[in-house]
């Protein structure tokens, strides 16, 4: 098979199991542990794994001038952006959580045009109105939902997460550009993991492990090892031989292949609010990223996966 086809694969992968996160996640909290247990878990697991890796492949050193980009990058990439999506999803439900996530190309664009200077077209900000307008929809009358005790603080929480998400994507594109991807990655876990720490030790501390079942174990395996870990390494797969916008545009299967999963299993139910947000922030996403990719393109260095 050619190096393309390999890297089409692991995008579609990335996005299956990014979709199938929204659901194993909430079967793990809160029942069974709190969210920000959850993300010290998560983020230290992870940390662990790539000082792991690092150990066997060849990594540059870090200059002290990227340091604070570096910091920068782990809280929006990794603390702030995970402490507010797993407590935001602990409230609402995974098709809401998931399709919220589809804004995080838009808020990249706004402030690309913010901080980058970028110019922006009358079809690019129809279209970011739209998906906002849709956004808006979710976050104020997505309210009755199974599996949601606190739809509109969760789902706002997880805007809040997609703009951090945002601010972390253009953080990042410098490094992307100067170093090998394991050089810095594991310092953004390893002061991720240091910035939520006083966050999630209490609930971390609080878990009963007796009474966690062996498949809530694997579970929790499987966010760390599979949605942190592995989506990561595939994520660099597909950005070998992909545009960035190409990669990008993989994001927009998520809701997708998180409602199937979470209807498929009775975990979520279908309402004409969330079809019609949907179709909004769909529309809104279209137009903006049909004209001129190319600005997309520099503006959206990688989708990472410490967000889901």
């Amino acid at each position: 098979m050619k190096a393309r086809t390999y890297a089409l694969i692991a995008a579609w992968m990335v996005a299956l199991i990014y979709g199938v996160t929204f659901t194993i996640a909430k079967d793990v909290m809160p029942k069974y542990i709190d969210a920000f247990g959850f993300i010290f878990l998560r983020v230290g697991g992870t940390m662990l794994l790539f000082w792991l890796s690092a150990l066997f492949v060849k990594t540059e050193k870090i200059e002290k001038k990227d340091f604070p980009r570096i910091l920068a990058a782990a809280f929006f990439g990794v603390a702030f952006n995970m402490l507010t999506f797993f407590k935001g999803l602990s409230y609402t439900s995974p098709i809401m959580g998931a399709v919220l996530m589809v804004t995080t190309p838009m808020i990249v664009l706004v402030l690309s045009a913010i901080i980058m200077k970028e110019r922006m077209e009358n079809r690019k900000v129809l279209g970011i109105l739209l998906g906002l307008a849709g956004t808006v929809t979710l976050i104020l009358y997505g309210k009755s939902m199974v599996n949601a005790p606190n739809a509109t603080l969760g789902n706002f929480l997880v805007f809040v997460n997609a703009v951090s998400y945002g601010f972390y994507l253009i953080l990042v594109k410098k490094l992307m550009d100067k170093y090998n991807a394991f050089s810095f990655v594991k310092w953004i876990y390893l002061f991720g993991f240091l910035m939520v720490l006083p966050f999630g030790w209490n609930e971390f501390q609080a878990v009963d492990w007796n009474l966690v079942p062996m498949h809530i174990y694997w579970k929790i395996g499987f966010v760390v090892v599979v949605s942190t870990f592995l989506t990561y390494l595939l994520n660099l797969l597909s950005m070998r031989e992909l545009k960035p916008t190409t990669v990008a545009v993989f994001i927009y299967l998520q809701p997708l292949f998180a409602s199937i999963f979470a209807i498929g299993l009775g975990k979520d139910e279908l309402s004409w609010v969330k079809i019609g947000s949907t179709a909004l922030i769909f529309t809104g996403v279209y137009l903006v990223i049909k004209k001129k990719p190319e600005i997309i393109e520099e503006s959206l260095p990688g989708t990472d996966p410490s967000q889901h």
